[in-house]
């Protein structure tokens, strides 16, 4: 029997009355599609339990979940798209007047490439067809695909941020796809996904992901803020379509999302050490003794008897390379237009060695992903690791400074200011640090993807003469008789028009304390009054002789309001000078000779130490401005 399919359902077309296949013709080929409205209600899904309503492989002829209606596909890039069929089965698919053939393999497997196609605004539709079935995806767009990747941050999705109430309503934009690919994991590269609503027993709820949805209010609230930002920035700009791919989790590290091949091939001895340990942990999971202990617990409360076997450390989402393979590898074959990355967080819970990790994982993330999509050279959009707990204040920026996440922030200005300097064109970067709150997960989101959104349309959509997007760069840094001087390649400020603060200045002694941020006087204009160089900022303490480094915005929260100047919204980004480590600053004097690092408690109390010693120093030369004297 020949039968026509519409995704995702399949109807039994040879026996339809003629009246129904002509209205199915025209749903299929027409501007009318299936309404958001269709969409399954909470009431009809049952607590705890995921409800699958197309498996990732289905029987017969099928693709791969990433091919549906209301898809959006790159243009001007060749078009592959696979599946499966009969083995032996050939396969012809049909797009936009480009045709291609695949005869599919034991397996079932088959995969085909398809002529690029030019941007169309107008529904399109994809057919897949053998001798004996035909599938047909309707409604399908030619414009540019985003894909996302991190963590929670990235994840948080737009009804849960500030004014994300106000962009759902707005949110009816017919040209704007959104997928968010299910959650997964395991060592094994898969090549599609479920279509599903799936369960969170973090929020309580189901959330629907799988599917291609076309944008409205109903189906953008369960969109990442950033990506709903980006999107809907880019799109409304450029005018053309654009697809969403959300591959983002919560709770993941930069090693589960970078390749475990590429993991094994840096032979550093953080990675090295990262990848021992989780062999180590897999070797020795043993599921029969596990299932003993859950016994065990279940009889002591009076509970059912658990009855499976856990796969343990092997199935954890951060193994090593598990959320690549199992949420990435669905859609590598598939041509996209770039990729935006928000991450860092859970590699700032391990300290000084998840700074470590780090540095040699996200670089090496970034290339895996570029290579993997198909471009060395492919658009990358890299938003810094974002604020927790309460705000740095002057009282104790030593304390602050004491935090993995911001090394982390600084990784991510690192490897972009690196790739920049050499050349690569394709790497973006936003700060999010200044969009501060208290709470790991900052509801400010709608300005980094807009921030992010600035990037690409300044370089891959025409807009570089009106948009500015790149933070002020620090051309040099020099030392001087009591001070630091730093070069920028643009005028700095505080927006507000007040004294610049964030940066601390440290000696040989690592002892940092913040500095006073003033312009540099390079001459005297006509009348004899001095002229400032706003490129050129000198750094300066009372309490630091000889200054040697300096870092800004150092602190998980930090204070810091140094932006280029003139109404830009680029904010200085997350920086230092010196390479030192959690547990090497300060370097007290009477532990000079100090080789080994301080424990994070020794060093919280130095830290706070230092910042007693300096609010002591200040409130003499306070007093003794005004003739008074505190007790030494």
């Amino acid at each position: 029997m020949v039968s026509l399919a519409w995704d995702p359902l399949v109807w039994p077309f040879a026996t339809l009355s003629p009246m129904a296949k002509r209205t199915l013709h025209l749903l299929l080929f027409g501007a009318a599609l299936w309404p958001a409205s269709g969409l399954l209600t909470a009431q009809q899904l049952p607590r705890g339990q995921n409800v699958v309503e197309v498996p990732a492989i289905g029987d017969g002829l099928c693709l791969a979940s990433v091919f549906q209606a209301h898809m959006v596909v790159q243009r001007d890039q060749p078009l592959a798209v696979w599946g499966w069929a009969a083995p032996g089965e050939e396969v012809t698919v049909t797009f936009n007047g480009r045709e291609a053939r695949a005869t599919a393999g034991e397996d079932r497997a088959w995969r085909l490439e398809l002529e690029g196609s030019p941007m169309s605004r107008e529904p399109l539709v994809l057919q897949a067809r053998t001798a004996s079935a035909l599938v047909q995806l309707a409604d399908i767009l030619v414009g540019d695909v985003w894909v996302l990747g991190g963590q929670s941050n990235m994840e948080f999705e737009l009804e849960k941020v500030e004014n994300g109430p106000l962009e759902i309503v707005a949110a009816n934009y017919p040209g704007l796809r959104i997928l968010t690919v299910p959650y997964a994991e395991g060592s094994e590269l898969r090549r599609s996904f479920p279509r599903l609503h799936e369960w969170s027993d973090w929020f309580g709820r189901h959330f629907r992901k799988g599917h291609w949805d076309r944008c409205t209010p109903e189906i953008a609230r369960e969109l990442s803020a950033i990506g709903y930002a980006f999107a809907r920035r880019v799109h409304m700009a450029s005018g053309v379509p654009i697809g969403v791919i959300d591959a983002s989790r919560g709770g993941t590290t930069a090693e589960t999302w970078t390749p475990y091949e590429v993991l094994q091939t840096l032979d550093r001895a953080p990675v090295n050490a990262a990848l021992e340990g989780w062999a180590q942990r897999v070797a020795e999971w043993d599921p029969a003794a596990d299932l003993e202990r859950r016994s065990a617990e279940a009889r002591a409360k009076g509970e059912p008897l658990p009855t499976d076997l856990r796969p343990g450390p092997s199935a954890d989402p951060n193994h090593p390379g598990s959320q690549f393979a199992s949420m990435v590898g669905p859609l590598l074959g598939l041509r996209v237009k770039g990729v935006l990355f928000h991450q860092g967080y859970n590699n700032a819970l391990d300290g000084e060695r998840g700074v470590q990790l780090y540095a040699e994982v996200f670089p090496a993330l970034v290339r895996a992903w570029r290579s993997a999509l198909g471009d060395p050279a492919l658009p990358f959009g890299i938003l810094s690791l974002c604020t927790d707990g309460p705000p740095q204040t002057r009282d104790d920026v030593l304390e602050k400074m004491y935090d993995a996440g911001v090394s982390i922030r600084a990784i991510h200005y690192r490897t972009f200011l690196d790739g920049w300097r050499a050349g690569d064109r394709g790497l973006g970067y936003a700060s999010t640090f200044d969009l501060r709150r208290a709470w790991y997960h900052p509801q400010v989101k709608l300005p980094a993807g807009e921030r992010i959104a600035r990037w690409a349309l300044a370089t891959l959509y025409g807009f570089e003469r009106e948009l500015a997007w790149r933070p002020p760069a620090l051309l040099e840094h020099m030392n001087e008789e009591g001070a630091v001087r730093l070069v920028f390649d643009t005028e700095v400020s505080d927006p507000q028009g007040g004294a610049m603060v964030g940066f601390t200045i440290a000696g040989d002694d690592r002892r940092f304390q913040p500095a006073e941020a003033q312009y540099v006087e390079v001459g005297k204009d006509d009348r004899g009054r001095p002229k400032l160089d706003q490129r050129q900022l000198r750094l300066t303490s009372p309490l630091v002789a000889a200054p040697r480094h300096f870092r800004y915005a150092w602190a998980r929260n930090p204070l810091a309001n140094v932006q280029a100047t003139g109404n830009k919204d680029l904010p200085l980004a997350t920086q230092r000078s010196d390479d030192w480590g959690l547990g090497e600053f300060p370097l007290a004097e009477e532990e000079a000779a100090r080789s080994e690092p301080l424990a994070r408690g020794a060093a919280l109390k130095a830290l706070r130490a230092e910042d007693l010693r300096r609010r002591l120093a200040e409130a003499r030369a306070l007093l003794e401005q005004h003739g008074e004297q505190l007790p030494r």
